[in-house]
């Protein structure tokens, strides 16, 4: 089994500031990081290092080469992202002293991304296969319906969250994800409660308070806590629940085990600077709570 995730790639610039600035405001940085990042590659390193086969459908510009060595050497197969003119898409993150940030993404090379790229990466998926998108790339609704044919379970974490996105290809999906802001977006605008969207399992993350699940078939909603650690940035901690939860679902895992595997990751993650290049392994979520060896 394998994901194909259409995913976005971008260089992420961290500067750590003593407050988000207010309109107006100019703040100086206390330091600047450079590192992997955009919604896609964290999804794509995350089920990497959870243990699954991942196949990025992506792009960078001429300066991008870096990225995608990255996501080769993080396990990430890397033969269908193409070089375009456009230059890498790039974000800027300001994180301050209490984990919070505030992002600016610019797309770049993401929305270079054709449907015949699209079409010839997903021409190597087998049915079971799980198709991964975000709303950081163009040819959306392209990708889930072609997905959708091939027999592919195809999973939208609906961020930057936009209704028309969502809407645009809700009649193919099998798995949305979203946090509870963008939860409620989406019941205001359509007037329907997540329980009645024609989607077999939804999944709603609540931060610290951990996440919902929503299934479809048997009309249940189960609630499932985060655990409790001391965050420094939560930046990429979605991303992180995302690739895990697919990849424990992609390796046969039942939901409920995905979901905790995921939760794991999830809080391991806010622990740590940084986006796709500290993504936690499994190996460290596995020794998790565990007591020391003898002698260690």
């Amino acid at each position: 089994m394998a994901i194909y995730n259409l995913g976005s790639i971008n260089a992420d610039l961290l500067y750590s500031v003593p407050h988000l600035p207010a309109p107006g405001e100019t703040v100086a940085a206390k330091s600047l990081r450079r590192g992997l990042g955009g919604k896609g590659a964290n999804m794509s390193v995350a089920a990497s290092r959870g243990a699954a086969r991942v196949v990025h459908i992506g792009a960078v510009g001429p300066d991008g080469r870096w990225a995608r060595d990255l996501l080769t050497e993080y396990g990430v197969d890397t033969r269908h992202i193409m070089t375009t003119e456009a230059e890498t898409g790039h974000a800027i993150i300001l994180l301050d002293p209490a984990a919070e940030n505030t992002i600016v993404i610019h797309p770049g090379a993401n929305h270079a991304i054709s449907v015949e790229q699209i079409g010839l990466a997903l021409a190597e998926a087998s049915p079971g296969d799980i198709l991964l998108m975000q709303n950081e790339t163009g040819n959306q609704r392209f990708c889930a319906s072609t997905g959708s044919d091939l027999g592919l379970r195809v999973v939208y974490a609906a961020a930057p969250f936009e209704v028309d996105a969502v809407s645009d290809i809700l009649p193919f999906l099998d798995m949305l994800i979203l946090n509870a802001v963008e939860a409620d977006q989406l019941r205001n605008a359509t007037g329907a409660e997540l329980d009645a969207l024609n989607v077999a399992d939804v999944i709603v993350t609540l931060g610290s308070e951990g996440c919902r699940w929503h299934q479809r078939a048997s009309g249940q909603v189960r609630h499932f806590p985060a655990l409790e650690v001391q965050p420094v940035d939560t930046t990429g901690a979605g991303d992180t629940f995302t690739g895990y939860l697919l990849a424990g679902l992609d390796r046969g895992m039942p939901m409920e085990q995905a979901i905790g595997l995921a939760t794991k990751a999830a809080a391991l993650m806010v622990t740590r600077v940084g986006t796709a290049d500290v993504i936690p392994d499994l190996l460290e979520i596995q020794q998790m709570n565990q007591p020391p060896t003898k002698g260690a």
